[in-house]
C-alpha cells in the first residue's frame, strides 16, 4: 500500500473499522450504551464516507517511525488496524490460509474523552472490531467470524509495551523488547489458530516514507507500514482435526483520520510473496464510472528487503474470470493477470477457493491466492455489488 494502498491503506482499515460505528455504535459514556442493529452488509461508501472528523490528528506529512512503539495504538487518530494474513502448509503439503485483523475506532476526539467524567466502568472512547477467517483448501471450506468489543473492563484494547491487541480471547501479542516474534491466537467452535510470526526483513514504509495519500486534500492520508515476509509456524484446528503448520505471513499496520472520496466505491488489493524472494503489493482504487483512480499504487520489495514504490502507470491488473456468490448474489473478479513491465513480471493469480467471501456485518472478498509457478499471497476485493 505504498502511496496509500488502502488495504488498502485507510480503506482496508476503514472498510471495516468504520463499520464498527455502524454495527456497534457504543456510547462514550457507557451508562445506557446499547449495540445498534447490524445490517446484513454495510456499504463501503457509507462506512468510509466523510463525517465530522474535527478534533482528531491528521496524517499531513511524513513522520519519523519508532519501533516497537509504533506497533502499538495511536489514539489521537480516528481509526487504525492491525492486519495479518498468511499461507500455511503441513509437512504433507496440505494448505491453509488465514486472516486475523483488528480495528480500533474512536467514538469521540481525545480532548473530549480526556476531560469527560467517567460515569460507568463500561465507558470507553474506543470500540474494536476483529475478523478471523480460515481457508481449508483441501477440505474446500472457508470459515469466517467477527467480534466486537468496547475498550473497557479488559474486553478489548491495544497497548504498546508489551505489544498486545485483543478482542475477547482473540489476540496478537509481541515479545519484548522488539515486539517480535508475535503470537496470534483466535478460536471458534469450528476452527482455531495459534501461530508465531517473526520477520525475515525490515519494516517497509509505504507511500512517501510511510505517508499514504488518500486524496489531494491535506490530511486525507494515513501512516502505513508493512512486514511483508514473516515466517510463521504453529498449530491450527479445523473441526476436531489439528495440524502443525508453517509458512509465510504478511502484516499491515495503518492509522488515519480520513475518508473515502465520494467518487470511489472500492478497491482491489494484492499482497504476494514470490519464490524469487520478492514481495509485491498492488492496489487499484475503483471509481464509480469503473475506471482506476490515479492514486492507485503499489510497492515491490526486492530479495534484500529494499522497497520501491510503484506509480499507477507501472502496473496493470487484468481480471481473467468472475465468480458470483451464491449467498449474496455479488459478482467478483476471480483470477487475474498482474503485469509489472519494469520488474519483468507477468503474474497469473488464482484464488485457492472461489468462495472466500466474508459475510460478517460488512461483506467483502478476502482470500488466499496462488501465483502460478511463482508464489503465493492474499487478495482483497471491496465495494462490489454496491
Amino acid at each position: 500500500m505504498s502511496s496509500g494502498p488502502w488495504r488498502w491503506a485507510l480503506a482496508g482499515l476503514a472498510l471495516v473499522a468504520l463499520a464498527v460505528v455502524g454495527g456497534v455504535a457504543l456510547l462514550a459514556d457507557g451508562d445506557r450504551a446499547r449495540p445498534a442493529p447490524v445490517r446484513g452488509s454495510i456499504a463501503v461508501a457509507d462506512a468510509l464516507g466523510a463525517e465530522d472528523l474535527s478534533g482528531f490528528a491528521r496524517a499531513a506529512a511524513p513522520r519519523v517511525f519508532s519501533f516497537p512503539a509504533d506497533h502499538g495504538p495511536h489514539p489521537d487518530f480516528r481509526t487504525e488496524w492491525w492486519y495479518y494474513t498468511g499461507n500455511l502448509e503441513t509437512d504433507t503439503g496440505r494448505h491453509f490460509g488465514f486472516q486475523l485483523t483488528f480495528f480500533r475506532t474512536a467514538l469521540v476526539p481525545p480532548a473530549r474523552s480526556a476531560g469527560a467524567p467517567r460515569r460507568s466502568a463500561w465507558a470507553t472512547p474506543h470500540v474494536y472490531l476483529a475478523h478471523f477467517a480460515l481457508t481449508d483448501t483441501e477440505g474446500r471450506r472457508f470459515l469466517a467470524w467477527s467480534r466486537t468489543g468496547r475498550g473497557a473492563l479488559g474486553l478489548a484494547g491495544a497497548q504498546a509495551g508489551p505489544l498486545r491487541v485483543w478482542v475477547d480471547d482473540w489476540s496478537v501479542e509481541g515479545a519484548r523488547p522488539r515486539a517480535l516474534p508475535m503470537r496470534l491466537r483466535a478460536a471458534e467452535a469450528d476452527a482455531a489458530i495459534d501461530l508465531t510470526l517473526d520477520s525475515a526483513r525490515p519494516v517497509v514504509l509505504q507511500g512517501e516514507r510511510g505517508l499514504s495519500r488518500k486524496g489531494p486534500e491535506r490530511g486525507n492520508a494515513s501512516y502505513y507500514y508493512s512486514l511483508t515476509r514473516m515466517p510463521a509456524r504453529g498449530r491450527i484446528r479445523v473441526g476436531a482435526e489439528r495440524f502443525d503448520v508453517q509458512g509465510l505471513a504478511w502484516m499491515d499496520r495503518e492509522w488515519s483520520t480520513s475518508a473515502l472520496g465520494g467518487d470511489l466505491v472500492g478497491w482491489d488489493w494484492f499482497a504476494l510473496q514470490l519464490d524469487d524472494g520478492r514481495d509485491v503489493m498492488l492496489y487499484q482504487l475503483r471509481r464509480r464510472d469503473g475506471t482506476a483512480d490515479p492514486l492507485s499504487a503499489g510497492t515491490v520489495v526486492d530479495a534484500a528487503g529494499r522497497p520501491r514504490a510503484l506509480a499507477r502507470d507501472e502496473f496493470r491488473i487484468e481480471a481473467l474470470d468472475t465468480w458470483t456468490s451464491p449467498a449474496s448474489g455479488v459478482r467478483y473478479p476471480s483470477g487475474w493477470r498482474l503485469t509489472l513491465p519494469r520488474e519483468g513480471l507477468a503474474l497469473e493469480v488464482t484464488p485457492r477457493l472461489a468462495d472466500q467471501e466474508l459475510r460478517v456485518g460488512t461483506r467483502y472478498w478476502e482470500g488466499a491466492v496462488v501465483v502460478r509457478g511463482a508464489g503465493r499471497g492474499y487478495a482483497e476485493l471491496v465495494g462490489y455489488g454496491e
